[in-house]
Parts: C-alpha cells; structure tokens; sequence
C-alpha cells in the first residue's frame, strides 16, 4: 500500500510541475489517505509483534 502512495505522489509532482492542478490535488489527496492508512497497519503489527513476541519468550 505504501508502493501506490509513493506512486500517486510521484504523479502528483509531475502533475502539479506541468500545470494540471486539479490532477495534483486529486492525486495528492489519495496519497495522503494511502499513506495514514499504511501507516496505521504498520502501527498496529508493531503493537501485536511486540505483544506476541513477549508472550513466546
């Protein structure tokens, strides 16, 4: 999920460098949802491994 945010984010800078604004911004805006919403899975498998891994040993 993080490879399609860096994705739209890259397509936003290209966008916005040639002028299609709109473009930019749509792009823009998926990227940032992508990005919290990798960034909360890898939050919450942080949390569990840590869990876990104190309750195997």
């Amino acid at each position: 999920m993080l490879k399609w945010a860096i994705i739209f984010f890259i397509i936003s800078v290209i966008a916005g460098f040639l002028g299609f604004t709109d473009i930019a911004t749509g792009a823009k805006s998926i990227a940032k949802v992508l990005f919290y919403i990798s960034l909360v899975i890898f939050i919450i498998v942080l949390i569990f491994g840590v869990l876990l891994g104190k309750l195997v040993f």
